[in-house]
């Protein structure tokens, strides 16, 4: 197998599972007449009549939608009808980062140890992941600010990685952009009942989170592929010296 081979499976494991298994996930929620959105926005009527409590009750519906595959977007949208831009993005925040951790954590305790042992042979794939893991700060930082890689999965897929668990953590910073104005645009939304309905959200402000995902689609994959292709010249390296 060639060396631009390896890479092509080496930017499938860490992004391209992402992509293609997006679409598949929504065809199989819709198919099974499962509307999840409907479900969240009941959830955030109950957590509107909560009171004091409805912060740390919404928190938590985050965590668990986050590990379950569910429509974060619903929630943020929300978050910002029952709590405002300032508190609502906090929570948002809050939960969102617990949930992507533990589901970070099921990739790694579960999946990681059968991934391992389908590629133990194989060097250029524990070279790639190794150099993968030093980079993981820049890595996942990029992935949370483009919007084109599906934030559910992508927190399992990083689990399966060599990223450290500080790293992932530390980068979940990158979110907060997407998230403000998720949070804005659901304050304009009025109730919940019309959240992921057209708003009068400020053109300039949407048109600058569309260009910071855009800069960071682009650097993300530039990125990968740089250290994919490092990592496959040092595994060919070591095989020639270990050979010689």
């Amino acid at each position: 197998m060639s060396s631009n081979q390896h890479l092509k499976i080496a930017m499938l494991v860490l992004v391209g599972m992402t992509l293609v298994a997006a679409p598949v996930q929504a065809e199989t929620v819709a198919n099974s007449g499962f509307y999840p959105q409907e479900l969240l926005r009941n959830a955030l009527q109950w957590v509107n009549d909560l009171g004091a409590i409805a912060p740390i009750a919404f928190i938590l519906i985050y965590i668990v939608a986050t590990v379950a595959f569910l429509p974060g977007s619903v929630l943020t949208l929300g978050a910002g009808v029952l709590f405002g831009i300032v508190p609502g993005s906090l929570y948002v925040f809050m939960g969102a980062t617990i949930g992507a951790t533990l589901a970070f954590l099921v990739g790694r305790y579960i999946a990681r140890g059968w991934i391992s042992q389908k590629i133990a042979g194989n060097q250029k794939f524990s070279a790639i992941d190794r150099v993968v893991g030093q980079e993981g700060f820049k890595i996942v930082f990029l992935t949370r600010l483009s919007p084109v890689f599906p934030f559910n999965l992508l927190n399992y897929a990083l689990g399966v990685t060599g990223v450290a668990l500080k790293d992932y953590i530390l980068a979940s910073v990158g979110m907060i952009p997407g998230t403000i104005m998720y949070v804005y645009i659901g304050s304009l939304a009025g109730s919940i009942a019309t959240i992921g309905g057209e708003t009068d959200a400020n053109p300039v402000a949407q048109w600058a989170i569309r260009i910071i995902g855009l800069i960071a689609t682009v650097a993300v994959t530039f990125y990968v592929t740089k250290i994919a292709r490092k990592a496959l010249a040092e595994s060919i390296d070591t095989t020639d010296t270990a050979n010689g």
